[in-house]
């Protein structure tokens, strides 16, 4: 049995503040000691940290040779030493007092960034301002365009091709679109692909408010899905690429929050035209296309990814970017130096570099695949939470409830302020709590209150106030909680589990799930409710909410402050250890604590691999030093 190694004092204020976690094992007193066996949770191997200091600078060396990046040697021979010990840079003679008070700075500032960095996290959270708004733009129209088509009846095929009309683009967008995002991104690289959808979802809500019959309308909305779904595999990872580790959370999840934000704009938007007559649903399907002109012409004002270029191999290019996304030179030659190291492990796993290998990747290497698993859940989860009853169907939904067509509409103002004020929060929990201790909080109270919702139907019709106030009520407590668990989580997460080597494959598979399941609500929420009812709908949809809560705690591991690479190695604890380790050690210990208020229990061990568990996936995935993490926020906040 492998010693395990405990956290010093030192690691842990470390881990604490946030750092990545590279440097975290902890050595004997020979420096070059080869670190295989087993590590403790919440601790991944630096692979920088298996060679002494004067193989560390012989190889930056080499790597700038190599790499066209001459003229950088010295600055990239000290950002080796700084990622093989990132904690002890300090310590380092080799620094200067100049880059030596940079990487100080950067440790005691969070949320320190240059301006470019800042910049291209918000044009990409722009570009999720354009779906929060079209979503929200064909909520208000189906109050009208049905009637105008002559498929208002909402029994039978009308109820369906209302239904078709509605989730059109997220079955494009899930089975075509999505899929496009692996060769646009290789051809145009990640800006040029923003660019081209950006292009798309301007035109598409144009055409869609000029359409002349349902079939128009419905031709304009698949041909919007290609845009949507490119757009959407491709953002999240273009700013979880951009993002450093220790804020990689809050700032890819902009994403959601701008979503929120759209979906916000697009209400106020529905209720500014609302009053314009035969050609308002024209007017509100058609005003989406209002934030993609932003996106359109500022995305190119963005540096290109560093990594996506470091796999073009262009290193010139990608140092030149790294610069700008980066407050010091020192910084950005780590982090890139850093990433060039551990995309050189990620390509021992890989097994072809087509794109259907790479997909074929997806299913069969074992670390990859637990990904693909992961990503698939909480962005299924998205959907079986029910949300998009809300957001694709507010209008029809509070009608239904028992308010007028104006009422309504203010109603759905009132839905999409709280679901864009109750986001902000996620900024400061995605990186504390963690995504998996989120979401897991989060199913059960959406569960509960989306029943509640449910039940308020089966008040009389002759009690209008009461029936109305309690319908509202339990909608936007249910809007609440999602808005700061499972809303920001699912395309933050799925961007980022997989390696660089399929992060495109990976997320085109992703968004898929979540758009074609987008798709699927929409087009069986208009004929469910004409078949059970808004109870049996409504109820339906709370029963998922507690089969993804399942589903989380057996497939999703924590990946919080972790750098993209190290994330293999999280992904690489077999799924049999993983769910013996949260039922057998983990879920007593929090039902003990938690529930019965034992505050005497003790810890759970961390949760550790044998060296035999090791060599047995060696030969399968390349990732010989795993640790895990056990995926709830109260072991990580106890374990500081």
């Amino acid at each position: 049995m492998p010693t395990v190694v405990e956290p010093t004092e030192k690691t842990a204020q470390a881990h604490h503040e946030g750092e990545p976690k590279g440097d975290l094992i902890q050595h004997n007193d020979h420096e070059n000691a080869h670190v295989g066996k087993a590590v403790a949770m919440n601790i991944v191997e630096n692979p920088l940290k298996r060679h002494d200091r004067t193989r560390v600078i012989s190889d930056a060396e080499a790597f700038c040779k190599q790499r066209g990046l001459e003229e950088h040697t010295e600055l990239f021979s000290r950002a080796a030493l700084v990622a093989r010990d990132p904690h002890g840079f300090e310590n380092l003679s080799d620094l200067t007092p100049e880059e030596r008070d940079a990487l100080a700075y950067e440790r005691d500032h969070k949320f320190h960034g240059p301006f470019w960095l800042w910049y291209s996290v918000i044009m990409c959270a722009v570009g999720a301002a354009v779906q929060g708004w079209d979503q929200t733009g064909s909520n208000a129209a189906n109050l009208s365009f049905p009637v105008e088509f002559g498929i208002g009846s909402g029994v039978g095929a009308d109820s369906w091709k209302v239904g078709a009309i509605n989730s059109i683009i997220y079955l494009v967008g899930g089975g075509i679109g999505c899929w496009l995002s692996d060769p646009f991104n290789s051809w145009f690289g990640r800006r040029g692909e923003i660019f081209i959808s950006a292009v798309i979802l301007f035109v598409t809500p144009i055409g869609s408010a000029c359409a002349q019959s349902w079939q128009g309308l419905f031709a304009a909305r698949f041909v919007m899905g290609i845009g949507l779904g490119m757009k959407n595999a491709c953002v999240a990872v273009y700013s979880s690429e951009m993002a450093p580790a220790r804020v990689r959370g809050a700032l890819v999840m902009f994403w959601q929050l701008w979503v929120t934000f759209g979906i916000f704009l697009g209400y106020a938007a529905n209720c500014i035209v609302k009053d314009a007559g035969r050609i308002a649903w024209r007017l509100q399907i058609g005003s989406a296309f209002i934030p993609a002109v932003p996106l359109m012409l500022g995305i190119y004002f963005c540096p290109e990814s560093p990594r996506w270029l470091m796999k073009k191999d262009k290193y010139p290019k990608a140092f030149r970017s790294q610069l700008k996304l980066r407050a010091h030179p020192i910084i950005a030659a780590r982090d890139l130096y850093y990433s060039h190291v551990l995309y050189e492990e990620e390509l021992k796993m890989a097994r072809g570099a087509n794109y259907f290998a790479r997909f074929r990747d997806l299913f069969t290497v074992p670390r990859i695949r637990r990904a693909t698993w992961a990503s698939g859940m909480v962005m299924i989860g998205q959907q079986m939470c029910g949300i998009n009853i809300i957001s694709f169907y507010s209008s029809t939904v509070f009608v239904d409830g028992g308010f007028t067509e104006t009422q309504a509409l203010y109603a759905s103002l009132g839905f999409g302020a709280l679901n864009f004020v109750f986001a902000i929060p996620a900024l400061f929990l995605i990186d504390s709590f963690g995504r998996r201790s989120l979401v897991l909080f989060g199913f059960p109270m959406m569960c509960i209150f989306l029943l509640g919702a449910g039940l308020c139907f089966l008040i009389p019709k002759t009690q209008p106030d009461l029936r109305t106030g309690l319908v509202a009520l339990f909608i936007y407590i249910f809007t609440i909680f999602y808005s700061f668990t499972e809303g920001p989580v699912c395309f933050q997460y799925s961007a980022e589990v997989f390696p660089t080597v399929h992060r495109e494959q990976g997320m085109a598979w992703a968004v898929a799930i979540n758009l074609i399941f987008a798709g699927v609500l929409g087009l069986t929420f208009p004929p469910m409710v004409a078949a059970m009812g808004q109870i049996g709908a409504f109820c339906f949809y709370a029963g998922l909410n507690a089969l993804a809560f399942v589903g989380i705690f057996c497939l999703v591991p924590e990946t919080k402050q972790f750098t993209l690479e190290e994330l293999d190695q999280v992904f690489s604890v077999d799924r049999r250890t993983f769910l013996q380790y949260q039922t057998k050690t983990w879920l007593p210990y929090f039902i003990r604590r938690y529930f019965l208020f034992r505050r005497d229990t003790p810890e759970p061990p961390a949760l550790i691999e044998t060296s035999e568990h090791l060599e047995e996936k060696t030969d399968r995935d390349a990732f010989r030093r795993a640790s895990h993490h056990g995926g709830d926020m109260h072991r990580r906040l106890s374990h500081h």
